[in-house]
């Protein structure tokens, strides 16, 4: 069996990751439906999911969540759930939660990171290329 690598450490058998690439699915495609009634839901993306090894509970991890999403999110989680429970064929159907992806902060925050020492470098350079 294939053990999952990454530090969330919720799924590490075969069927869970499946679970996890269907629910990934399934909500993504019902977010996209519901953000064309609700704007504040546009500009959200499904990264992953992680699901409880007993398939009770999932979190769902998106690449970004500003308040105003989170508000939506926490409006619709029914209706999500609702989506779910009729596109698969689980005993149960996951009690859903919403997070922002730790991966893309951390990602964002490097990127922050490396423009800062770039501008640093080029201010460097300018400074230097003045001097006698």
């Amino acid at each position: 069996m294939a053990r999952r690598q990454d530090n969330r450490g919720a799924a590490p058998y075969a069927r869970s990751l499946r679970v996890n690439q269907v629910l990934r699915q399934v909500v993504a495609e019902e977010l996209e439906r519901l953000a064309d009634a609700d704007e504040r839901l546009r500009m959200v993306t499904v990264t992953s999911v992680d699901s409880t090894s007993d398939l009770r509970q999932a979190k769902v991890y998106l690449s970004s969540l500003s308040d105003d999403a989170a508000a939506a999110l926490d409006e619709r989680r029914v209706q999500v759930q609702r989506a779910v429970a009729r596109q698969t064929q689980l005993k149960r159907t996951p009690q859903l939660s919403f997070a922002q992806d730790p991966a893309v902060v951390a990602g964002s925050r490097v990127e922050d990171l490396l423009r800062q020492i770039h501008l640093d470098d080029d201010r460097d350079d300018d400074s230097g290329a003045t001097a006698p």
